[in-house]
C-alpha cells in the first residue's frame, strides 16, 4: 500500500479503483485464523488514512471509529481465512484469491461504506475485522460480544450484493474419542473402530429422527464427519472422530448433547465450540433500507438464511439488536478452490451499504 493508493481526506471519497485495490490488497495477505497481524495492520493503515480512528483491540481485530451521533452501528466483518493459497488475480473484471469471498469482500465493503457514509450519517459507526471467524471459539467476534450493545448490527458475510441474509444455524464442534485394551480381531467384542461406526450411525439416527416433519434445511439438525482415526500402541487402541453438528435456532442444545452422550457409551466426548442458531425478522428496523437501496440499484431484493454459522450467532443473542448479515459474493464458492468476486458486485454492494448507513 502507498500513500497515493488513498484519497487526501476521508470527505473526498474513494474511487472504483481505490476501492478495488483496498480489498485486491487485503486479499493479497494471507491471514488464516491466528496469523492475521499483518491483514490487521494493512487495514487499519487504510481506516486510518480515511479518517477512521483505527488499530488492533486486545484480541487483535482491526476496529475502526468513525462518524458522530447518538446511535452506533457495528459492521462485524472478519479478516481470517481457511488455509489454501489461490494466486492473486484479476481477470475480465473477477478477483481471484482467498478471501476475496469469504470474508474480505464484504469487510472491504464496510470500510468503504462507512467511510462515504460517515459525513451524512448521524450515527457512529464501527466497523470490526474480527480475528478467528473460521477456527473454534471465533476469538474476535467472543471479545467484541462484551462491549454495550450497538443499536444495530450488520455481519459481514456473502450474502450477495442483492441480497440480506436473516439467520444462520449454530454448531456444536465435538471430539470423540474412545480408547480401550488391545484385543485379537478374532476375539469377541466390538473394536473401537466399529464402536466409533456405532455412534456416528446413531448421531444421523438421532438427527433423521429430529427432522421429521421439518420444512427446509435451515430449521433441520445437520451433522458432518470432519475427520477421523484409529492408533494403537500395542497396548492400547483408540479412534477418534471430529463431528461438527448444524443446530437450527430454537432446538434444546442441552437435550441434544444428553441424547450424544449416551449414544456415546464409554467414550469421552469433548465439546469444543458451542454456537447455537439464531434468527432475525423481516419486519426487523433494519431490513426496509436494504430493500430500497437495492432496488435503487437495478436488483430485485432477496431473503436467505445460511446452514453454516456466523458470528452472528456469537453476537446476536448477547446483544438483542437489530441484525442481519449482508456483503457481496457467492457464498457457493466460500472455501473453495475457485474463491473470486465479481468487481462489479462488489461496488454495487458498497453503493447499497452506503445508502443503508445513510438512511439508518
Amino acid at each position: 500500500m502507498t500513500s497515493s493508493s488513498l484519497p487526501e481526506t476521508a470527505i473526498e471519497g474513494l474511487t472504483d479503483a481505490q476501492r478495488i485495490e483496498l480489498l485486491r490488497g487485503l486479499v493479497a495477505i494471507p491471514s488464516t485464523s491466528r496469523n492475521e497481524v499483518d491483514a490487521v495492520a494493512y487495514l487499519c493503515r487504510w481506516m486510518t488514512e480515511l479518517g477512521f480512528d483505527a488499530g488492533p483491540d486486545e484480541a487483535g481485530s482491526a476496529i475502526g471509529r468513525i462518524g458522530s451521533g447518538d446511535r452506533t452501528i457495528v459492521l462485524l466483518g472478519h479478516i481470517d481465512t481457511v488455509p489454501g493459497d489461490i494466486p492473486v488475480r484479476i481477470e475480465d473484471g473477477v478477483l481471484h484469491g482467498r478471501g476475496a469471498v469469504d470474508a474480505k469482500g464484504p469487510l472491504a465493503t464496510f470500510v468503504c461504506a462507512a467511510a462515504e457514509a460517515a459525513e451524512r450519517a448521524n450515527v457512529r459507526i464501527v466497523v470490526v475485522g474480527a480475528v478467528g471467524e473460521e477456527s473454534i471459539g471465533s476469538l474476535g467476534a467472543t471479545a467484541v460480544a462484551k462491549w454495550p450493545a450497538p443499536d444495530l448490527c450488520i455481519i459481514g458475510e456473502p450474502s450477495g450484493w442483492d441480497a440480506v441474509c436473516l439467520g444462520y444455524r449454530g454448531t456444536l464442534s465435538t471430539i470423540y474419542r474412545l480408547r480401550q485394551d488391545c484385543r485379537h480381531f478374532a476375539g469377541p467384542g466390538e473394536s473401537v473402530s466399529e464402536q466409533a461406526v456405532a455412534f456416528w450411525n446413531g448421531l444421523t439416527a438421532e438427527a433423521a429422527a429430529r427432522n421429521e416433519g421439518v420444512t427446509g434445511n435451515f430449521f433441520s439438525v445437520g451433522a458432518t464427519l470432519r475427520a477421523m482415526g484409529t492408533s494403537s500402541d500395542g497396548l492400547q487402541d483408540e479412534a477418534w472422530m471430529s463431528i461438527g453438528v448444524r443446530l437450527p435456532p430454537g432446538i434444546d442444545v442441552d437435550g441434544l448433547l444428553n441424547r450424544m452422550h449416551a449414544l456415546a457409551g464409554p467414550a469421552e466426548l469433548t465439546i469444543e465450540g458451542r454456537q447455537e442458531g439464531y434468527r432475525t425478522e423481516k419486519r426487523s428496523p433494519i431490513v426496509p433500507p436494504f430493500l430500497r437501496s437495492i432496488r435503487g440499484e437495478c436488483g430485485t431484493p432477496r431473503f436467505t438464511l445460511k446452514l453454516g454459522t456466523s458470528d452472528m450467532t456469537v453476537v446476536g443473542p448477547v446483544w438483542g439488536c437489530p441484525i442481519v448479515a449482508y456483503g457481496p459474493g457467492d457464498a457457493a464458492l466460500d472455501h473453495t478452490p475457485d474463491e473470486r468476486i465479481v468487481l462489479d458486485d462488489y461496488l454495487r454492494a458498497v453503493r447499497v451499504l452506503t445508502n443503508v448507513l445513510v438512511a439508518l
